[in-house]
C-alpha cells in the first residue's frame, strides 16, 4: 500500500477526535449511493418502456409498408418480387378499413384489417399471439359456415364473446336502396381471440380474410404490401432502396416513421429524468467537498509535520484527493449494485402495475443496458474526482510554519 493510500484511509476510518468528520464522510458516501442507485433505476425504467414498447409495436406491425401508385392487381407477384429485396424476410398483403362491431351486449368500433392468413406470420407476431382458436381458421370456412373473424382479447371482453359466438360488422361501404345508401352489415363468426400485448391492438383490432375484407369495403384489390426485415434498425434504409431498385412507383413508410414522435418523446423523458436525478450526484458531491475542507481544517497540524518530514505538496493533494474517491468509489459502487439488484426484481416480479388502457403495458419494464451502466458509474466517479480538488489544493498550499506556530 502506497504511503499516500494509507494516510488517506487512516483519516476516513479513524474516530478518535474527528467523529463528526467521519460522520459527514459517511452522509457523503449515502449521498453518491442514493444517487446512483436513482440514476441506475430511472434509466433501466426508461429504457425498459422504449424496448417494451418497440417490440410490441413491431410485433403488431410490420417493419415496412409498401405501396404501389398503379395499384396491386397480383398481390402474390407483388410479394415475390418484394420478398427477393435484400435483408426481406417476410411480405404479405393487407386490407384496412374501420367500422362497427356489435352483439347482443355491446357495440365498439373496430379497425378491421384483412390479411392472407399463410403470409400474416411472416410479417406480424398474430400467429403466435393466438389464445384459442387459430389464424389458419379464417381461410378454411365451409360453404354453409359465415366468415370467421379474429378479435384482440380486449375487444372481445367488451363484446362479451367467445370463439364459436357471432358478431355484426357494419362497414361505411353500404347497399343502394330506395331510402338511400344503407350502410352494410355482415354477421360473422369468431374464429380465434389473440393478444399482441398491445392495447390499442387487443382493444380495436379484427382480422378477416382478404376476401371478406374486399366484400366489407368494396374493394377489388389488397391496399398495401406489409415487410419484415432482418435487422429493424436498418429499416429506414431498405425502406428508401425500394424504389430505387424496384422504380417510383413504389411509396415505402417504416416503422421509425409512423413512431417517431412516440420514440423521441420517451428519448426526451430519459434524458430529462437522468438531468433531474443526476442533481442528487451533485449534491452529494458538494457534500464530498464540505467534508474534505473540515478534515483539512482538523488536520492543519498533521499536515505541516507530514510537509517536516518530506511529504511533498503532490503527495499531500494526492491523500485527499484518493480519500475523496474512496468515498466516490464506494458509493458508487454500492449505489450501481443496489440500483441493478432492484431493477432486476421489479422487472421480474412485475411489482409496479400501470393502467394498460393509458401505458399500453401493464407493468413497467426495467432495463439495465450495460452502457448506461457503465456510463452512470463512470460519471459519478468524475464528479467525485472533481470535487477532491478544490480542498486537497488547499491542503497542498498549507505553510508548515504558520501551522505549527502555537503548537
Amino acid at each position: 500500500m502506497s504511503f499516500e493510500l494509507f494516510i488517506a484511509l487512516r483519516y476516513l476510518l479513524a474516530k478518535r477526535k474527528q467523529a463528526f468528520i467521519s460522520v459527514i464522510s459517511f452522509i457523503s458516501t449515502l449521498g453518491v449511493t442514493v444517487g446512483v442507485m436513482a440514476l441506475v433505476i430511472a434509466l433501466a425504467l426508461m429504457t425498459g418502456l422504449q424496448n417494451e414498447l418497440r417490440d410490441r409495436i413491431l410485433g403488431s406491425n410490420p417493419h415496412i409498408y409498401v405501396w404501389n401508385t398503379k395499384g396491386i392487381d397480383d398481390y402474390h407477384a407483388e410479394v415475390a418480387t418484394l420478398d427477393n429485396v435484400a435483408h426481406v424476410v417476410g411480405a404479405a398483403p393487407a386490407i384496412l378499413g374501420q367500422g362497427l362491431i356489435s352483439t347482443s351486449h355491446s357495440t365498439e368500433p373496430v379497425q378491421i384489417k384483412g390479411i392472407d392468413p399463410a403470409l400474416e406470420g411472416q410479417v406480424t407476431d398474430v400467429k403466435g399471439a393466438m389464445l384459442n382458436g387459430s389464424l389458419d381458421a379464417l381461410g378454411t370456412r365451409g360453404p354453409d359456415r359465415p366468415d370467421g373473424i379474429l378479435l384482440g382479447k380486449d375487444l372481445a371482453m367488451k363484446l362479451g364473446v367467445a370463439v364459436g359466438d357471432s358478431v355484426s360488422v357494419v362497414t361505411p361501404e353500404g347497399t343502394l336502396s330506395p331510402m338511400g345508401l344503407l350502410p352494410q352489415r355482415r354477421r360473422l363468426e369468431v374464429v380465434g381471440i389473440f393478444t399482441l400485448g398491445l392495447y390499442e391492438f387487443d382493444s380495436t383490432y379484427g382480422y378477416v380474410s382478404l376476401d371478406v375484407a374486399k366484400r366489407l369495403f368494396g374493394k377489388d384489390r389488397v391496399d398495401f404490401i406489409q415487410l419484415r426485415v432482418d435487422d429493424v434498425y436498418d429499416a429506414p434504409a431498405i425502406a428508401s432502396a425500394i424504389p430505387q431498385r424496384l422504380g417510383k412507383q413504389y411509396v415505402t413508410q417504416d416503422w421509425t416513421v409512423l413512431n417517431a414522435q412516440l420514440f423521441y418523446a420517451l428519448s426526451l423523458e430519459k434524458i430529462a429524468i437522468s438531468l433531474t436525478i443526476g442533481l442528487i450526484v451533485m449534491v452529494a458531491a458538494l457534500n464530498i467537498v464540505a467534508s474534505l475542507i473540515l478534515l483539512v481544517m482538523e488536520k492543519n497540524r498533521d499536515i505541516a509535520i507530514l510537509k517536516t518530514m518530506g511529504a511533498s505538496a503532490r503527495s499531500i493533494t494526492t491523500i485527499f484527493i484518493l480519500q475523496g474517491l474512496l468515498i466516490g468509489i464506494v458509493g458508487t459502487a454500492v449505489g450501481a449494485g443496489l440500483g441493478y439488484a432492484v431493477s432486476t426484481v421489479l422487472d421480474r416480479y412485475q411489482l409496479i402495475k400501470v393502467p394498460v388502457d393509458v401505458y399500453q403495458v401493464n407493468h413497467v419494464p426495467f432495463t439495465v443496458l450495460p452502457r448506461d451502466f457503465l456510463m452512470v458509474v463512470a460519471a459519478a466517479i468524475v464528479v467525485c474526482f472533481f470535487a477532491t480538488i478544490y480542498p486537497s489544493r488547499q491542503a497542498a498550499k498549507l505553510d508548515p510554519a504558520q501551522a505549527l506556530r502555537y503548537e
